[in-house]
């Protein structure tokens, strides 16, 4: 008999304060390898409270709980062990870092958190095929980052960045805001082709991003907790409802 898989992603009874205040509070969550879960809730809810504490946030204190990636304590692994590791976030509001090249940041992004090196030009034909992806013009390796972008341009920089790192759990929080329709097609493509051989973990307040990205599970979470789990159909009785008959 075959010993049980480990999952990708274990949460067990999160407890989570920043500045003495509860935002998390006994939160549970499993993700395998290949699912997409998507997290919905008010502002406040804790949503980005868990993308930071996972991705390792100094801010976010854990007062109680465990976190298991790949089957190893989250918590003994540092942020950049986390990103060695196979784990990604996106953040809500990406920093500008004035004077730092794109193509300068891609390239030592990469090779710090992929053990396998690419060669200069290996980087190159693969940055040239996600780019066209994302049809992102080759003058934007040229800018800093995020300096002067667009809210379209930080998140496609976001994606452009998640597709050449191909992590194992990609932790999308509101990737989907302020995109118009085009970019929002762009960015979830991106996110799809990303999450085929990977787990991911979406933030969202939208059901339109839902529409282009499937997910497999659909939590709502409310007060630091999660209150419902179901499938995509969940996303639909939320934007119909609102979150009110939901409350615990």
């Amino acid at each position: 008999m075959s010993a049980k898989k480990a999952s990708l992603l274990e949460i067990s009874n999160l407890h989570v304060s920043v500045e003495g205040i509860q935002i998390i509070q006994g939160l549970n969550l499993v993700i395998q390898l290949g699912e997409i879960h998507a997290i919905m809730g008010r502002n406040g809810s804790g949503k980005s409270t868990l993308a930071n504490v996972l991705m390792g946030h100094p801010s976010y204190e854990v007062t109680q709980g465990k976190i298991s990636f790949l089957g190893k304590d989250l918590f003994e692994l540092s942020v950049d062990e986390r990103a060695r590791a196979g784990m990604f976030l996106s953040f809500q509001y990406p920093m500008t870092i004035p004077g730092v090249q794109v193509g300068n940041f891609l390239r030592k992004s990469v090779s710090a958190v992929n053990e396998s090196k690419l060669s200069a030009k290996e980087f190159r034909v693969l940055l040239k095929e996600k780019m066209s992806n994302l049809e992102i013009d080759r003058s934007f390796l040229s800018r800093y980052v995020n300096d002067g972008f667009s809210g379209g341009e930080k998140k496609r920089m976001e994606i452009l960045q998640l597709l050449l790192l191909n992590p194992k759990l990609a932790i999308l929080d509101e990737t989907d805001s302020g995109l118009d329709i085009d970019a929002l097609r762009l960015v979830s493509e991106g996110i799809n082709a990303a999450a085929k051989d990977s787990g991911c973990l979406l933030i969202t307040h939208y059901q339109r991003l839902l529409d282009l990205v499937k997910p497999d599970f659909v939590h709502v979470m409310i007060d630091g907790k999660i209150v419902k789990t179901g499938n995509a159909k969940l996303a639909l009785e939320v934007e119909d409802k609102g979150y009110d008959w939901l409350e615990v």
